[in-house]
């Protein structure tokens, strides 16, 4: 199953299948597919993050049992194009994106960690671009994104061969943002994700993405006529007297 929690402008998809690793089968894309229309219905969230229920896997990857009955290459074709519109959705939503890595994320699960904006990593965790060792290849967007992320020759090598890597070496390279201990790892993510969910955040990712000189203008003016901006201004000057 997939949650959806909508809490003071922070949205967070958990997915929850214990059971299969938290593997992503078509019902868990139709209700990811559900999740991502309550938030756009929903209007308030600023900011977005996707992660795995327990301390075992992020997203292991498609679930196989299930999958394994796409025998064509158009039911392949029409799957792999499924889950990169979600992926893309996700990646395009307007504020900030987190995947909160509390486990292994594999294959087709690291397609997912890497269609958010940040990574934020259990320092357990493993992650691998692995779809080699099934002969096959990434399929939802992930290894162009992953190009993106740690350039050509390392994403080629990464993919290509297959390898696992922990999250220390993830950071080294680039993959993962940061890392925190297990031990305080929920509460340091939420903590991030909440300090994302600022009106602020979302016009700096929206800049970021190659918005014009105007429109960068036009953003910082919005904000500083804002109330919040006017009431956080007071408290600092207050604190300087």
């Amino acid at each position: 199953m997939v949650d959806l929690e909508l809490d003071d402008g922070l949205a967070i998809i958990t997915i929850d299948r214990p059971h299969a690793r938290n593997a992503i089968s078509l019902e868990t894309m139709d209700q990811l597919e559900r999740a991502l229309d309550g938030i756009d219905a929903s209007r308030g969230a600023r900011a977005l993050v996707v992660t795995g229920a327990g301390d075992r896997a992020f997203v292991s990857g498609g679930d196989l049992k299930e999958l394994s009955a796409l025998r064509t290459e158009l039911d392949a074709s029409n799957m792999a194009f499924r889950m990169r519109r979600i992926c893309d959705r996700i990646a395009g939503f307007g504020g900030p994106t987190i995947a909160a890595l509390n486990g292994h994320a594999l294959g087709g699960g690291a397609e997912f960690a890497v269609c958010t904006d940040i990574r934020l990593a259990a320092d357990d965790i493993k992650i691998g671009f692995n779809q080699v060792a099934l002969e096959i290849m990434p399929a939802w967007g992930g290894a162009e994104r992953l190009v993106t992320l740690i350039g050509y020759s390392k994403a080629l090598l990464l993919a290509g061969t297959g390898t696992v890597i922990d999250a220390a070496e993830a950071q080294r390279i680039g993959l993962v943002d940061r890392v925190f201990s297990r031990e305080s790892f929920d509460g340091d993510w939420r903590a991030i994700a909440r300090a994302l969910a600022s009106r602020p955040a979302g016009e700096i990712k929206r800049v970021m993405k190659g918005a014009s000189t105007t429109e960068a203008v036009a953003a910082f003016a919005r904000l500083w006529v804002s109330d919040e901006h006017w009431a956080a201004a007071d408290k600092v000057m207050k604190r300087g007297k």
